[in-house]
């Protein structure tokens, strides 16, 4: 398969750009957020890529960044999200925003992004879980042992270390372990 491109711009019509590589002109489809970071025309650039062979059609699909190619092929294994729907996810976010919206389990965020409803947004969040954005973050920061115990506790209940983290921030300075816990699964639970 082809797994990544290098050549000159040819041309740039969102979403799609034209890459002659070695004279070759290879039509690339990209989300909004590689466009904005493409050079100008005529320069070199290079494109990680996803190949998607349907019945009617053979399509590119270009990143600039491997998280972005690593997203678009999270989303389009989820059952009904196919090659546009998941551009147009990362064409109204991005990656990091994406990975946010899917620990937080925020359905409105995505409901912004146009084609997206309410139930397929649930459906991303809830397939997208655990999958997304787990090297993102940097690695969870305590300041104490307290709170190095209440992190323990809530990923031993089966939360993952990114909703952990999360619960970790929201609590009070200097809350004892059992009341964070107890703190941080009510917030967990909302």
């Amino acid at each position: 398969m082809i797994g990544r491109l290098r050549g000159i711009l040819a041309e740039k019509n969102p979403p799609q750009v034209l890459l002659d590589c070695n004279g070759v002109g290879y039509e690339v489809d990209v989300p909004m957020s590689t466009f904005y970071n493409l050079p100008a025309t005529g320069e070199t650039v290079t494109l990680l890529t996803h190949f998607v062979v349907r019945e009617d059609a053979q399509i590119l699909y270009g990143f600039g960044t491997a998280t972005e190619r690593e997203a678009f092929r999270q989303l389009v294994k989820i059952s009904g999200v196919g090659p546009r729907t998941a551009l147009s996810v990362l064409s109204g976010m991005s990656v990091a925003e994406l990975a946010q919206a899917v620990t937080a389990q925020q359905p409105g965020r995505l409901v912004k992004v146009p084609g997206i409803g309410k139930k397929t947004a649930e459906r991303l969040l809830l397939e997208l879980k655990g999958k997304l954005g787990a090297d993102l973050g940097a690695p969870v920061q305590v300041a104490d042992d307290s709170q190095a115990d209440i992190l323990q506790a809530l990923v031993a209940l089966g939360y993952s270390d990114k909703e952990a983290a999360l619960a970790l921030k929201a609590l009070p300075a200097g809350v004892g372990v059992s009341e964070g816990i107890k703190l941080a699964l009510k917030a967990l639970a909302k």
